[in-house]
């Protein structure tokens, strides 16, 4: 999960996207980049770190143009310590192109040896989408070839992409001379949206918060496997380039990844959640009687909304026990399990007088490796509860995710291959329930009306895409070995982030 945004406007575009990337810092804290476009030249500065770190007076000084395109990164695949893995990517034939990417290629170790052997193109990195934008590259060179670029061209070289490459992405370029060109995956599964300004100028980016934020009115969501380009006059051309599109939005942005205030694909996150809510106060219900419960409790901060629906549902009291630093990065992004287990404490800190003689229901948005829950019920206990329940408004996460989420192998995750008592155990609490996993896709669907379907496999172990093969999973096991001799780095870089302001 990445945050990509593009702009095309009539003045600097420099601190729209600096803008746009503050909205979307939640979507990835290890790095940052933005490139503009002044005539055919390129203009980038790209570093590891958060935006207001990344980016100074100078740098937003050295670049200039009207049109221009931002990340902020959260590492999926290639190598999470790498400046040079930042996006964007850029090369420079044909025209020139620079890209930035959201999601993950399923088949980039093929495609590498592909573009080497058929293709004569060398990657230099391990990154997915320097893969990427040469498949784009190559394509646009074969559909252009003495041929003017024109809106045909560029959308028969997607086309061409499309049936190339396989997994998830949400796609923002920019080709010299000639506009802003942005796709997606044709099951939709990574977010992509696009939007226009009072005058007519043009803003695509992951969340619709990036939008609204920055001055533009959400148009409409970019459809599983359409391209849309505007040129360089701002004139809009969109193409459906998929024979068969469904639209499966990726479950965990409803649970977790996306903003509260974000609109995707029609769905509110917002109502997801309190609908996430109200089913997982059906179970509570169904599992132990309320008069048991004196208070329910966030775990700050996606599960507010679902924590608040589940109290008003039991007609409990809806209390706030933790307070948040927010200068403390997400320990689910963080790199490297110690520096997880080192930040949970100085990230969160316990309001005694909620938790002292009560029995406490705590809620979280979802439970993924597990330490992070053990170490929250164990605050609840010393802040003095007597006893201390979990809830889960996701269901059980057991299943490795291959589509752009930091928890591909199995090993890591808290839920594969143990009983919810053992997950109980291991997380110290009296009672844990989790939501179901049907009942969460009802809910959710039913605010968007002909959805296909959602991408849920961390949840149900099903693969959209339908092409996840089991070599897949070793593969991505043999990559995240050979990344462990930089876990004592990760750990550092954790125990710095803790002592300065590192959050945007």
């Amino acid at each position: 999960m990445c945050g990509i945004v593009g702009a095309l406007a009539a003045s600097p575009v420099n601190q729209l996207l600096y803008d746009a990337l503050l909205l979307l810092q939640h979507r990835g804290q290890d790095a940052a980049g933005i490139v503009t476009m002044q005539g055919q030249k390129c203009f980038m500065h790209k570093a590891r770190g958060m935006v207001r770190d990344v980016f100074r007076t100078r740098n937003m000084r050295a670049l200039p143009g009207s049109i221009g395109l931002g990340q902020v990164r959260y590492p999926t695949a290639g190598n999470a310590y790498s400046e040079e893995e930042a996006q964007p990517f850029y090369v420079n034939a044909p025209f020139g192109i620079v890209l930035v990417h959201n999601g993950n290629l399923t088949n980039a170790l093929a495609l590498k040896d592909e573009l080497f052997d058929i293709d004569r193109r060398h990657i230099n990195t391990e990154s997915d989408t320097e893969v990427l934008i040469n498949v784009l590259a190559h394509e646009l060179e074969m559909a252009a070839r003495d041929l003017p670029l024109t809106p045909k061209e560029i959308f028969a070289a997607v086309r061409a992409v499309q049936k190339r490459i396989k997994g998830s992405y949400a796609v923002i370029a920019l080709i010299a001379g000639q506009g802003l060109l942005a796709f997606r995956d044709p099951f939709g599964i990574r977010p992509l949206c696009f939007g226009r300004s009072a005058n007519g100028e043009f803003m695509v980016a992951s969340e619709s918060v990036a939008l609204e934020g920055t001055g533009h009115q959400l148009e409409r969501d970019v459809a599983p496997g359409e391209a849309l380009f505007i040129d360089m006059t701002g004139k809009l051309h969109t193409e459906q380039c998929n024979e068969k599109p469904t639209l499966n939005p990726c479950m965990f942005e409803f649970v977790y990844l996306a903003r509260p205030d974000s609109v995707m694909d029609g769905i509110s996150v917002y109502q997801a959640r309190l609908n996430m809510g109200e089913t997982l106060a059906q179970r509570v219900i169904s599992t132990m009687p309320p008069n048991e419960i004196d208070v329910v409790i966030p775990i700050p901060e996606s599960s507010r909304p679902s924590a608040m629906q589940l109290a008003h549902r039991i007609g409990k009291p809806y209390r706030e026990g933790f307070v948040k630093n927010r200068y403390v990065g997400r320990t689910f992004i963080m790199p490297g399990q110690g520096a997880r287990k080192k930040s949970v404490r100085q990230k969160l800190n316990a309001i005694g007088v909620e938790f002292k003689d009560r029995n406490v229901l705590l809620v979280d948005d979802s439970i993924v490796r597990g330490t992070t829950s053990k170490e929250i019920v164990q605050m609840a206990r010393e802040a003095g509860a007597r006893k201390v329940y979990l809830a889960s408004a996701a269901p059980p996460v057991r299943y490795p995710n291959v589509y752009g989420i930091d928890m591909p192998t199995a090993e890591e995750l808290i839920a594969h291959n143990r009983s919810i008592e053992e997950i109980r155990e291991y997380i110290g609490a009296d009672a844990l329930i989790y939501q179901d996993v049907d009942a969460m896709k009802r809910v959710v669907a039913a605010l968007r009306p002909g959805l296909a379907g959602f991408e849920a496999s961390c949840f149900d172990g099903h693969y959209v895409t339908g092409d996840v093969s089991l070599a897949d999973f070793a593969a991505m096991r043999e990559q995240r070995a050979s990344q462990s001799g930089d876990e004592e780095e990760a750990d550092a870089r954790g125990r710095l982030a803790l002592q300065g302001d590192s959050e945007g």
